[in-house]
């Protein structure tokens, strides 16, 4: 009896606990990477193509795992002989196709539905290198409907990458990146 009371409990339990899980499918098409340069002449404005990304996370726990991929050399801004060089020379896209993010851990708590502001911290991986960073998200959840929004400043020189100034054209130090995702939660 003891036995049978313990298996009714976990198959009433049970889907409460599986619906806690679940995986946010980035749909690539619909999602899209911005970047803005500030430089002493113009701010420089690109997009980068969304590759791909799958993150799973469970709203029990403050863990993620998964990973979002931009394909590097995927930057477009307006000026061919400017994403030749940015390809080439900063984001060195023969040797290092992509450029990803793989959320670890979350702070804040995500709404079943709705609105939910949240802190991630993952690694973002340029030019090869991993680099630990949190990223305040915004998260909606409507059904199966799901976008993520991000606003970060990246370091690029800090973290290795060239910095593109030329002789009075000058170039800061970080890039900002505006991160819209849009996909389907399945659970």
């Amino acid at each position: 009896m003891k036995s049978f009371a313990v298996f009714a409990l976990a198959v009433t339990l049970a889907p409460t606990a599986f619906a806690q899980h679940q995986t946010f499918v980035v749909n690539p098409d619909a999602s899209e990477v911005k970047m803005t340069l500030k430089t002493t002449h113009e701010l420089v404005n690109g997009t980068f193509h969304v590759q791909s990304g799958s993150i799973e996370f469970d709203r029990s726990t403050p863990k993620m795992s998964g990973s979002v991929v931009v394909l590097a050399g995927s930057g477009k801004t307006g000026n061919d002989s400017r994403d030749k060089k940015m390809n080439k020379d900063i984001l060195e896209v023969e040797q290092h196709a992509t450029v990803s993010f793989e959320p670890k851990t979350y702070t804040g708590a995500i709404a079943p539905s709705g609105d939910s502001t949240i802190q991630v911290t993952g690694i973002f991986t340029l030019l090869g290198t991993p680099h630990e960073i949190t990223v305040p998200m915004l998260v909606h959840l409507d059904g199966t409907s799901a976008t993520a929004k991000a606003h970060l400043v990246v370091p690029y020189v800090q973290w290795g990458l060239k910095n593109p100034s030329f002789l009075i054209w000058k170039a800061e130090n970080d890039v900002a990146i505006e991160l819209n995702l849009v996909g389907m939660i399945s659970r």
